[in-house]
């Protein structure tokens, strides 16, 4: 039997699959199925910080509207009890979600200031996360915004939540970044535990009929895996903090990938929704099968057997590769035109 058994974040997980933040986790019977087919920890859906402070907003609207004109208008203002608030709703899910499996369960928030940040962070902790994940949507459209007061912004929302909690924390960041080796070393420095590659951003389309500007959703698919392969095999072994891979991870071949390139596990949501929950089991008896085949006694074995520093040749990873592929694709056209 193949050991899958796996560390991120400080935390035992029995295996390389864990479920990232996706709908499906908001219900109590899906989460329970994700144990029983193979996932290792789930992380819950985003609470958002800006969501929050709107639907505050509304609250305090409603119950104040009237009140400067009649004192009778007091009996009809809704009460309190009818609004069902975001958070207290997530707090509940968590708790639930906590007393239901036995594998970690994982918050994620995403916010935008230091006070909203630890604030919420504080709370989940107490509602019994096991872990937080802080999913960072750092976007530049103003040109006067440098990059180096982007990644200051992240790394003082990062380091005042690290303060404030005593449970690991993980980033999940962007892959827009500069000089992502420095910023994950400083995230380091901060306190994160782990930084998850990488977020997926959600770019509206156009429609040149309406001429309106529309958001878009897709799901994710094994192409988008390149780039976080890529990252994960330079940051191996070079930063004492744990790598975890989300976005285009699908198949059997797609984890084995993640695990080769340095990832202490990978992270699932498209292909769950595309192939169903009971995908991860699938996709574990894969992955068993083709490392028995290659007389394995653990997945582990593998672990970063394709990072940079691992193999001999570290041109893949660097400029040379750059200039390598486009060379030997124009040798190709050329040969065929023959």
């Amino acid at each position: 039997m193949i050991d899958f058994s796996t560390r991120y974040l400080g935390l035992k997980l029995n295996g390389p699959i864990v479920v990232s933040s996706t709908p499906l986790s908001e219900s109590l019977d899906n989460i329970r199925r994700m144990e029983d087919v193979g996932a290792s920890a789930i992380v819950l859906t985003s609470l958002f910080e800006e969501q929050l402070a709107l639907e505050s907003r509304a609250l305090d609207e409603d119950l104040s509207r009237g009140t400067e004109s009649f004192a009778e208008s007091l009996d009809y203002l809704p009460d309190q009890s009818d609004y069902r608030m975001t958070q207290e709703v997530y707090l509940e899910h968590l708790r639930r979600a906590k007393a239901a499996v036995k594998i970690p369960i994982i918050a994620s928030l995403n916010g935008n200031t230091v006070g909203g940040w630890v604030r919420f962070a504080r709370e989940m902790e107490s509602a019994g996360a096991d872990a937080i994940e802080l999913n960072t949507y750092a976007l530049a459209t103003d040109s006067s915004q440098t990059s180096s007061e982007i990644e200051l912004r992240v790394l003082e929302l990062v380091e005042k939540v690290c303060q404030e909690v005593k449970v690991p924390v993980s980033v999940k960041l962007s892959q827009s970044f500069t000089s992502l080796p420095h910023l994950v070393a400083r995230l380091q420095d901060a306190g994160a535990r782990g930084v998850v590659l990488f977020n997926r951003f959600y770019q509206p389309d156009f429609d040149i009929e309406t001429l309106e500007v529309r958001p878009t959703l897709h799901f994710s698919t094994p192409s988008e895996l390149l780039p976080r392969l890529h990252w994960a095999a330079i940051l191996y072994g070079h930063l004492n903090i744990d790598l975890a891979i989300t976005g285009g991870v699908h198949s059997a071949e797609d984890v084995l990938k993640s695990i080769m390139a340095g990832a202490n596990m990978t992270m699932m949501a498209s292909a769950l929704h595309i192939h169903g929950i009971e995908h991860i089991g699938r996709v574990l008896s894969d992955m068993q099968y083709w490392l028995e085949k290659r007389e394995y006694t653990s997945l582990w074995e593998t672990r970063g057997c394709l990072s940079r520093r691992s193999v001999p040749d570290t041109s893949p990873f660097d400029r040379g590769n750059y200039i390598k592929t486009l060379s030997s694709y124009s040798l190709r056209q050329t040969v065929a035109a023959f």
